[in-house]
């Protein structure tokens, strides 16, 4: 449909439909009131609003009037198919005349007797939102009006849609990352730890993760982590491959295996999923720490008497790159005399805009040394974020051997 300006009319009947503004109910509830002034305004006898979910691309029902049971029943339609599957996929204003089977999936707008509908999609600039029909059980013509006046409270409601949808996936991230990552780090005789967390200001929390934990025969295993993407969806991928790699890590003593098993779960269960991963076990006494790369940066290790540098372990592919080949993954051993000092690290910390990621490993490498790792922890945020908030998430874990661990 063209762009035009509103008629009067259109502009009138929506502050009808709209009315005083939400209430301190929920969304909703909300919606509903909406809905139901809609049809009270626009002669018609249902009207719903379907949630578009684009990594399924389908729409989900979430608020009617006339027609509760859409939502009640979890009414689900895929993109492209069907009366509001068109409305999506054309992204422009559909009227049908016959509601069966031949242009409907959805068996309960048949069932309800519906004999015309008027779907518009709800855009929020290009971002497809969702799908608002209403419907009529007798015969009748939508008018230019009439469909102007839909596609106007389209438009409100995407706005508000997005919006809450927006807030309420902020808040179950923040939520759910929480629950994730370790509020306190395991205490492990002849190991010092200490970490640092902050989400990026830019982009929104994501699938940044770091891990400590206690394994059979004297040995601790260290994870930094990266699923690409940010938002609820990374967070929920992130928490889902976290729990897998502790799964396999029981299991296996080689963190090249742990990946390699890792990543066919990735590939089999989490399609379109990448992530980088570092995975470190130390072994019995803390002598040495086993690590493997699947993309991820190497960490910095300094020992006392010497210069700090970046472990030269092979970056193998990340978790999730390739789907439906077998890799050998390698796993590269790293002395850690006492007093030795590792620095695990996400991306984040040492690339920014200003800043390539090869020069900020280098930075990094020149501020790590043999001390304590919440002193070193302070030191390296202190440089490398400073006063300004990052733009990417970061993630940081120090870890020191301290001397005599060998004996336990």
């Amino acid at each position: 449909m063209p762009l035009h300006a509103p008629e009067p009319e259109s502009r009138t009947r929506l502050a009808e439909i709209l009315g005083d503004g939400t209430s301190n109910a929920d969304l909703g509830e909300n919606l509903a009131k909406i809905l139901a002034r809609a049809c009270t305004v626009l002669d018609v006898d249902t009207a719903t609003v379907l949630r578009h979910e684009s990594r399924w691309q389908r729409l989900v029902a979430v608020a009617a009037a006339g027609l509760e049971e859409e939502v009640y029943q979890g009414v689900q339609v895929p993109v492209g198919e069907g009366f509001a599957g068109e409305v999506a996929a054309s992204r422009e204003p559909v009227v049908i005349d016959r509601v069966d089977k031949t242009t409907v999936i959805n068996a309960l707008l048949s069932e309800r007797g519906l004999h015309t509908m008027l779907g518009v999609p709800m855009l929020a600039g290009t971002e497809l939102v969702g799908v608002l029909h209403v419907g009529s059980v007798r015969e009748r013509r939508f008018s230019t009006t009439d469909i102007e006046t839909v596609r106007l409270l389209a438009e409100r409601l995407a706005a508000v849609l997005q919006a809450e949808t927006m807030h309420q996936n902020q808040a179950a991230t923040i939520a759910l990352q929480r629950s994730l990552l370790p509020g306190i780090l395991p205490a492990v005789e002849g190991l010092r730890l200490a970490a640092r967390y902050v989400p990026g200001a830019e982009a929104g929390l994501g699938g940044d993760w770091y891990d400590v934990f206690r394994l059979p025969g004297n040995q601790t295993g260290i994870v930094m982590g990266d699923v690409s993407g940010h938002g609820l969806e990374a967070a929920v991928i992130m928490g889902r491959l976290r729990s897998a790699l502790r799964a396999y890590a029981l299991d296996c003593d080689d963190p090249a295996e742990v990946l390699a098993k890792l990543d066919r779960k990735a590939n089999h269960f989490e399609h379109g999923v990448m992530a980088t991963v570092a995975y470190g076990v130390l072994r019995p006494g803390h002598t040495s720490m086993a690590l493997s790369l699947a993309g991820h940066l190497p960490p910095v290790v300094a020992s006392p008497g010497k210069p700090a540098e970046l472990v030269p372990a092979p970056p193998d592919p990340p978790v999730g790159l390739t789907v439906g080949a077998t890799l050998d993954r390698r796993t590269t051993t790293v002395d850690l005399p006492p007093g030795a000092v590792a620095a695990f690290y996400t991306d984040g910390l040492v690339e920014r805009r200003d800043r390539l990621v090869d020069t900020g490993m280098d930075q990094l490498a020149g501020l790590v040394r043999p001390e304590d790792p919440e002193r070193a922890c302070a030191r390296i945020m202190a440089a490398m974020v400073g006063s300004r908030p990052p733009q990417d998430d970061v993630a940081l874990v120090v870890l020191q051997r301290t001397a005599g661990a060998e004996t336990h």
